[in-house]
C-alpha cells in the first residue's frame, strides 16, 4: 500500500472493506455464541452432565483445529481470500440451522463440529486479507475485525436469549440463520469482487514448494512460537470463561435465560468499546505493553469472581473482564503479522489459531470433570491459572518484537 493510501485510511471509501470484515467476523462468532447461550437448555433438556456438555466444546475445538492448517495451505497457495470467508459462514449458518430439527445428541455433536470447522475456517484468509491491504495500519485495522467479533458476541446472547422467551431451544437456532445469510449476500456483491485481481494482473499465488519453504520459517522462529503459547494459554482461559460463565449464571445464580444473554453481552460490549483503542495504541507504543497489561488484568478478575454472591454484582464484574479480556485480541494478531512474512500470512494465522484450538480442546473437558467433582465455582480457578501462565510467557518472549 502507497504512503497515500496509508494516510487517508480514514477516509470513508478506505474504511469500507475494514468494517465489512468486521461484519462478517461478527457473523461467524454469531453463530458460536447462539450455539454457547442454547448449551444451557440443551444440557437441560436433553439431561447431558456438565462433562457431556463439556464434549461438545471439546469437538468444537478439534474441528477448528483440523481447519485452520488446511485453510491456511489453501489460501496462501491460491491467493483467494473472500470466497473461503463466504464459504465459512454459509457452512456455519446451515449447521446452525440443523439445531432447529433434531435434539440427537450425536447428530448435534457432527454440527458443532462443522461450526468449529467454519469458525476458524474464517480467520486464515480474513486476517491475511487485512493485514495485506493495511500493512502499517495492521493494529487498527485487526483491531476493527476483532470488534465485529465482539459484537457478534454481544448481541447474539441477549437477542437469543429473548427468542428463548417465545421459542425453544430449536426454534431460536432456527430464526438465528437469518442474519448469517444476509451478510453473505452483502459479502457476495461488495466483497466478491475484490477477490479478483485488477485486469492485467496476475493474482498473487505460490507454488507448493514455495510454501513449505516460508513456513520453515514461521515453525523455526521462537518469537512465532511463543506468540502461539502465550495465545493458545490466553484462549483457553477464555474458552473456559465462555462455556462456564452461562452455566454458572444459569445454575447457581439462578438468573433467566435472558437476564444470562445480557451478562454476556456486557462482557463483549466491553471488547466493542476497547478493541480499537488497544490495537491503535500498540501501533504507537507496541504490542508487549498493551497484551501484558491485559492478561494481568483479567487474571485479577477471573480470581475475584467466585467471591461474589450478589447477581447484579456478578454481572457488572463480568462487563468489566470484558474490557480487559478481548482488549488483547487484536493486538496477538497484529503482533502475529508483525513476525510472519507477507506471503504466508495465512499459514500464520493457520498456526495461531491452530495452536489455540489444539490447547482450547482441552478446556471443556478439564472444567466439566472439576465441576461435576468439585462445582462450578472451582472452575475459575482453574482458569484464573491458566491465565497466570500466560502471562510469565509474555515475560519470555523474545524483544525486539518486530521481525
Amino acid at each position: 500500500m502507497s504512503r497515500a493510501d496509508t494516510t487517508s485510511i480514514f477516509q470513508l471509501k478506505n474504511q469500507a472493506p475494514i468494517y465489512l470484515m468486521g461484519l462478517g467476523h461478527g457473523a461467524t462468532h454469531w453463530i458460536a455464541a447462539t450455539f454457547t447461550i442454547l448449551l444451557p437448555l440443551m444440557t437441560e433438556d436433553l439431561g447431558l452432565s456438565y462433562t457431556e456438555a463439556g464434549l461438545l466444546y471439546s469437538i468444537f475445538y478439534v474441528s477448528s483445529f483440523a481447519a485452520n492448517f488446511g485453510s491456511g495451505v489453501v489460501v496462501d497457495v491460491t491467493g483467494r481470500k473472500v470466497i473461503f470467508q463466504i464459504l465459512s459462514l454459509v457452512v456455519g449458518a446451515g449447521a446452525l440451522s440443523v439445531f432447529g430439527i433434531t435434539g440427537l445428541y450425536l447428530v448435534l455433536a457432527a454440527m458443532v463440529a462443522l461450526i468449529g470447522a467454519t469458525n476458524n475456517l474464517w480467520h486464515p484468509p480474513a486476517i491475511a486479507f487485512i493485514s495485506e491491504r493495511y500493512p502499517d495500519h495492521r493494529g487498527y485495522a485487526l483491531s476493527i475485525h476483532a470488534t465485529g467479533a465482539s459484537v457478534g458476541d454481544m448481541i447474539a446472547p441477549s437477542l437469543v436469549g429473548l427468542l428463548l422467551i417465545s421459542f425453544s431451544w430449536q426454534g431460536a437456532a432456527a430464526v438465528s440463520t437469518l442474519p448469517v445469510l444476509l451478510v453473505v449476500l452483502i459479502f457476495l456483491f461488495y466483497l466478491m469482487p475484490m477477490d479478483r485481481p485488477a485486469p492485467g494482473v496476475a493474482r498473487k499465488t505460490m507454488g507448493v514448494r514455495e510454501y513449505f519453504g516460508g513456513l520453515g520459517i514461521l515453525v523455526r522462529s521462537r518469537a512465532v512460537l511463543g506468540l502461539c503459547l502465550m495465545a493458545s494459554f490466553r484462549s483457553t482461559a477464555q474458552v473456559g470463561l465462555v462455556m462456564f460463565l452461562p452455566l454458572y449464571l444459569y445454575d447457581v445464580l439462578k438468573v433467566s435465560p435472558w437476564l444470562m444473554g445480557l451478562a454476556i453481552t456486557g462482557m463483549h460490549l466491553g471488547g466493542v468499546i476497547v478493541s480499537p483503542i488497544a490495537g491503535t495504541i500498540s501501533d504507537r507504543i507496541g504490542r508487549r505493553p498493551v497484551v501484558m497489561s491485559g492478561l494481568t488484568a483479567t487474571t485479577i478478575i477471573i480470581l475475584l469472581l467466585p467471591f461474589i454472591p450478589d447477581a447484579t454484582v456478578f454481572i457488572t464484574a463480568v462487563a468489566v473482564l470484558g474490557f480487559v479480556l478481548y482488549a488483547v485480541r487484536p493486538v496477538i494478531h497484529s503482533w502475529m503479522m508483525d513476525l510472519a512474512p507477507p506471503e504466508v500470512a495465512a499459514s500464520a494465522t493457520s498456526l495461531l489459531f491452530g495452536t489455540q484450538a489444539a490447547l482450547s480442546v482441552l478446556m471443556p473437558l478439564i472444567g466439566g470433570a472439576v465441576a461435576d467433582a468439585y462445582g462450578l465455582k472451582e472452575v475459575f480457578y482453574v482458569i484464573a491459572g491458566i491465565m497466570l501462565v500466560a502471562n510469565l510467557t509474555v515475560i519470555l518472549l523474545p524483544r525486539p518484537e518486530a521481525k
